[in-house]
Parts: structure tokens; C-alpha cells; sequence
């Protein structure tokens, strides 16, 4: 799989990558490797230049209404996502358009905002929520859609910590749940001891794919990925 842009800047190539089902896998890279471009292309967000994306063995045209009720992404600007008045009403607009019942849709809101600890806050605005908080309400419209795959992009991007921990226990708890994970980071240091596997993405092509702990022992400084074992 490649993507070309008309310019004729290569900006993906190569890319060959499994994604297994109830797998965390982090995908790390300096800004600019290409980690964005290539969950939206995995996503058909954007089209690739070449190559076959399959999502559960059927090629990714014939796939997209199913990638669209079973993947979420959790974008970087989680303002970006909210589309309703209030928590609760932001939760449910995902079942809503898939036109869930009524009862349906209140329990899976119900269950969703409890998964992310934020059932006490169903009737905030969510211009109101931190921005920790915003992310997990982005993943709580996720899991009330019945997604099995959340695809979370720079997760701890402008959190302070306590909202970097609050993104790890809903990284921890969704792993721990079964849900298959993929992460987008160049903050390796934060979540790495969660993930099942690395890939290191540099210029547009995958340089290493393995469990963390091989990854990192043959880390190459030109790839723009610190090790976090090490001090800075």
C-alpha cells in the first residue's frame, strides 16, 4: 500500500501491516512519519494511491459500511468530534443515526458513559468537560455505536497529567475489555507498557514491527522515536 500525492510527493510506501483482533498496538513515529495518513486511509477517510486494504478479509470499498459501525477514531482536536448539546446527548447521536430504538440507545448511552466515567456528567455541555475528559467522551460515542476497534491518534496530545491518566485507564480498561486497540503516538513513554506491539513508522515506511521490548533494543536514532526506557 503507497500514497502519492499529485505533487508527486511519496508520502507512504511500502506499507505492509496485519492488524490482529483484540491486539494494542501502538504505531510511534516523529511528527510528519506518516501515522495520521495512515489510519485514515486504513479508515477510507482518504483513498490510497495503490495496494489492497482489507478489514476482516473483504477489500475496504466493499467493507465500508462495516468499518463504519465497528471502527472508531478518536481524533487528535477532540473538539473536533462533539456533536451534541450535552454528554448524553453526544453519546447518542452515533446509535441515533443507526437507528437504534429509543430504549436501546438510553441503555447503550447508559452504558458507555459509565465505561468512562463520566455517567455523572450525562447533561454537561461538552465545551465544559477538560480535556481529558473530551476524549473519553469521545470513546464513550465509540462504545455506544458497538465499535470492536478504537483507533486513538496522539491520545495524550495538550493533557496535562491527570488527563494523561485518565486516557490510560481508558486505554487499560478497553484493552483489559477485549477491544482491539491502535494507538498513534511519538509519546512512547506514556503508554508503550500497554501495547502488545510496536511499529515504528519513519518518512513514510515502516522501519520495525515487533513486541515492544525488540522494538526499542534495536531503536535506531534517525527514526525520531526516543527510547523511553532511557533518560533524555
Amino acid at each position: 500500500m503507497y500514497k502519492c500525492f499529485p505533487n508527486g510527493t511519496e508520502a507512504l510506501s511500502g506499507i505492509t501491516v496485519d492488524i490482529f483482533s483484540g491486539q494494542c498496538l501502538l504505531i510511534a513515529g516523529s511528527n510528519g512519519s506518516g501515522k495520521t495518513l495512515l489510519m485514515h486511509m486504513i479508515t477510507g477517510l482518504i483513498d490510497s494511491s495503490g495496494g489492497t486494504i482489507r478489514y476482516k478479509g473483504e477489500v475496504l470499498s466493499h467493507a465500508l459500511p462495516l468499518i463504519r459501525r465497528q471502527v472508531g477514531l478518536v481524533f487528535q482536536d477532540a473538539d473536533a468530534q462533539v456533536v451534541g448539546e450535552t454528554v448524553a446527548e453526544d453519546v447518542a447521536f452515533g446509535p441515533k443515526n443507526m437507528g437504534f430504538s429509543k430504549p436501546d440507545i438510553e441503555t447503550r448511552v447508559n452504558a458507555a458513559l459509565r465505561a468512562v466515567g463520566l455517567d455523572s456528567k450525562r447533561d454537561v455541555l461538552p465545551h465544559q468537560l477538560s480535556g481529558g475528559e473530551k476524549r473519553r467522551l469521545a470513546v464513550a460515542g465509540i462504545l455506544a455505536a458497538g465499535a470492536d476497534l478504537i483507533i486513538m491518534d496522539e491520545p495524550f496530545a495538550n493533557l496535562d497529567w491527570p488527563g494523561v491518566v485518565q486516557v490510560l485507564e481508558i486505554i487499560r480498561n478497553q484493552k483489559q475489555s477485549g477491544k482491539t486497540m491502535i494507538l498513534l503516538t511519538h509519546e512512547l513513554e506514556k503508554v508503550y507498557v500497554l501495547a502488545d506491539r510496536l511499529i515504528i513508522l519513519h518518512n513514510g515506511r515502516i522501519h520495525a514491527d515487533g513486541s515492544p521490548e525488540e522494538v526499542l533494543n534495536r531503536l535506531d536514532p534517525a527514526w525520531g522515536v526516543h527510547d523511553p526506557r532511557q533518560a533524555y
